[in-house]
């Protein structure tokens, strides 16, 4: 009688967000096939259940069309380590987590060795242009999308390979404490106005925003306002200095309670990305800041002209928080926008609503390991 091996998956995660969503998937899995083995590309969420980490979620950390240039050895190294892994370790199928830029090139080196491919969240292609869908159609498997919408955007060019699973921040946001312990905890006062600082999960984004974050959070400060930047474990504190360049650094620095003081804040300045979808969903109104280097916001513009780019007001379908890109991310413009939303709890709470309507049920996980399941034999 011939013993069958336990099932191997290949999965890549990018970046921060990629990695928390991974490892629910992961665990997801694991439910329905206990002894699957996960291996990759990813950080302490999918870590924690169970993954064998072969390149940590950090050493891919770039942004943008010029930023990720500089990254380009680095993005060489796991490549080349992953196709080996495909070569010498054949997977049952590759599981690739957001990232497009680089997991694309993934997915089309498993596809060339005849590998089931697996792609969850989906680029956003109803933002960037609609090109990459027709080749995604080409070379991935099975697509878990995340907004309703998606599905019948990579159903359109020959094959019904999408399927829509909901949103995996429907069921992981999770607040723990309320909003005055959470301060409590860090050190806050709950007599005064709490404005939470958010500069992103990479280091080019994070270099490109802190700067002017900083500068308008000293002007509300001065208004009676508190201040914390909530630090991506991607991003260390010594980067944070380097990039203030004196010491000490002038706010507090909290890391590892995004959810909590989110939910305990009066208001947000986020970078442009999935955390403006969390802030929304947990009522804080916020302003999404949005800056690459000039080239790549040229090349951008090009491609999505003068869409929305925050995933709150995409989903709602109206310009509901503010957008600040490139030039007018500045510190007067920060200080409007934030005054402006923080008296404006009662459109922020319709808007939650809304975005809660359009995002649907629970189970997005679970849904979308049930899709990596299929594939494989």
């Amino acid at each position: 009688m011939f013993e069958t091996r336990p099932k191997r998956v290949l999965l890549v995660a990018g970046e921060a967000s990629g990695d928390m969503h991974g490892g629910a998937l992961v665990q997801a899995l694991r439910r329905q096939q206990p002894d699957v083995t996960v291996v990759g590309v990813g950080g302490d969420h999918l870590r924690s259940n169970g993954m064998e980490v072969l390149a940590d979620v950090r050493t891919l950390s770039a942004a943008g069309l010029v930023e990720i240039v500089g990254s380009i050895p680095r993005h060489h190294r796991v490549m080349e380590m992953l196709k080996a892994q495909m070569d010498q370790h054949r997977p049952d199928v590759v599981a690739l987590v957001d990232y497009p830029g680089f997991n694309m090139f993934v997915a089309k080196e498993a596809h060339k060795r005849g590998i089931p491919v697996f792609f969850y969240i989906a680029p956003q292609v109803w933002a960037w242009g609609k090109g990459r869908a027709k080749t995604m159609a080409r070379i991935i498997d099975r697509l878990a999308v995340i907004f309703p919408f998606e599905a019948g955007i990579f159903n359109a060019h020959g094959r019904d390979f999408a399927r829509y699973v909901g949103h995996p921040l429907v069921d992981g946001l999770e607040v723990t404490r309320s909003a005055q312990d959470s301060r409590a905890v860090h050190g806050f006062s709950d007599q005064q106005p709490l404005l939470v600082l958010m500069p992103g999960s990479r280091r080019s984004e994070v270099r490109l925003l802190l700067p002017a974050m900083l500068a308008a959070a000293q002007i509300l400060m001065a208004d009676g306002w508190q201040v914390a930047l909530l630090k991506a474990p991607t991003i260390d504190q010594a980067y944070l200095e380097q990039i203030h360049g004196t010491l000490p650094f002038p706010i507090p620095v909290v890391e590892g309670d995004a959810y909590n003081m989110i939910a305990a804040a009066n208001a947000g300045v986020i970078a442009s990305g999935t955390a403006t979808l969390e802030a929304a969903l947990l009522g804080c109104p916020h302003v999404i800041l949005y800056r690459f280097s000039f080239l790549t916001y040229l090349l951008a513009k090009l491609v999505i002209g003068h869409r929305m780019v925050g995933l709150p007001n995409v989903v709602l379908g109206r310009p509901f928080f503010p957008e600040l890109l490139q030039r007018d991310v500045t510190a007067g413009n920060i200080v409007r926008a934030v005054r402006k939303m923080a008296g404006n709890r009662e459109g922020c709470l319709q808007a939650v609503q809304d975005l809660r309507k359009a995002m649907g049920e629970s189970g997005a996980s679970q849904r979308a390991a049930e899709e990596l399941a299929r594939l494989m034999p």
